[in-house]
C-alpha cells in the first residue's frame, strides 16, 4: 500500500527560543493517508496547512516526529520553486528531467510535452528572468505535471492564473490525478475539496481538529467559524461603544 504517515510535534504559538523568535506551525499533528485517498487540508489562514504539506512534501523536516512515505511524491506548492530565472526554459526542463532522475530519451519527451502545452514557443530559448508571472507560472506547471507521481500534493495558490491558464492546467492536472495513488489539496473552495477529496483535514493553530469523512471535516469547520463569530460579536456588545 502506498501511504504517507506523519507525526510531527511542532505546534502553533509564537515563543522565544534562547532570545530567537520563533514560531511553531504544527503540534501533535499525527495522521496516516493510505492508497486511493483524496484529502483536503482545511482549516483558516495560518492554521498549518501548507506548513504541513511542505512537510510531506521533503521541503520541511519536523522538529520532532517523523514523516514515512512510500512512493515518488510531487509538490506543486510555488510556481517559482526549482525555477532558474537565469537559465532559460529549455534548460530548466532539462535540469528538473535530471533532477528527476529521468533518462534522456525521457526528457526529450518531456520538452516536448511542455512545449506542446505551455504555449510559450520561441521564449523556451529565452532567459527566464525575461518572463511574465503569468509566463513562469506556465513553465513551472507543465513541467511539474509532465511527469507522473504516486503522491500529489497541491496548495490551490498554485492555479491562481488567467482563464487560458485555467483551461490548460485543468485538464494536465485531472490527467495526473487519475494516476496518482495519493491525493493531498489544501484549498479554501467548499466546491473543489467536495468534487476532488473524499477526506478532510480540519487544521486549526497548527494542530488537527478533525480527520476523516470530507463532508464531516467541512462541517465541523463551518461549526467552529460560526462558534467563534458568535464569540466575537458577544464580546464585541461587552466593550460596548468607544467614546
Amino acid at each position: 500500500m502506498k501511504s504517507t504517515l506523519l507525526r510531527s510535534s511542532t505546534g502553533g504559538r509564537i515563543a522565544r527560543d534562547h532570545g530567537a523568535l520563533t514560531v511553531r506551525a504544527l503540534s501533535g499533528v499525527s495522521i496516516q493517508i493510505g492508497e486511493g485517498d483524496r484529502v483536503g487540508l482545511i482549516g483558516p489562514n495560518g492554521a498549518g496547512k501548507t506548513t504541513l504539506l511542505r512537510v510531506m512534501g521533503g521541503i520541511y523536516e519536523p522538529a520532532l516526529g517523523e514523516v514515512s512515505i512510500d512512493g515518488k511524491v510531487t509538490a506543486m506548492l510555488n510556481s517559482h520553486i526549482g525555477i532558474s530565472a537565469e537559465m532559460s526554459g529549455w534548460d530548466n526542463i532539462h535540469t528538473r528531467g535530471v533532477l528527476l532522475g529521468l533518462s534522456r530519451e525521457r526528457i526529450e519527451k518531456l520538452k516536448e510535452d511542455v512545449a506542446n502545452s505551455s504555449g510559450l514557443g520561441e521564449y523556451l530559448d529565452m532567459p527566464v528572468r525575461t518572463y511574465s508571472a503569468g509566463m513562469r507560472l506556465r513553465l513551472a506547471f507543465c513541467v511539474s505535471t509532465g511527469v507522473s507521481s504516486e503522491i500529489l500534493l497541491l496548495d490551490e495558490g498554485i492555479m491562481a492564473g488567467d482563464a487560458a491558464f485555467l483551461a490548460m492546467a485543468r485538464n494536465r492536472f485531472d490527467s495526473m490525478l487519475m494516476d496518482a495513488n495519493v491525493f493531498v489539496l489544501a484549498s479554501h473552495a467548499k466546491h473543489i475539496l467536495r468534487t476532488f477529496c473524499n477526506k478532510g483535514v480540519f487544521l486549526r493553530g497548527g494542530k488537527v481538529e478533525y480527520f476523516g469523512d470530507i463532508d464531516a471535516a467541512l462541517e465541523a469547520y463551518e461549526e467552529t467559524l460560526g462558534v467563534e463569530k458568535v464569540q466575537r460579536e458577544k464580546r464585541h456588545k461587552t466593550k460596548g461603544p468607544v467614546a
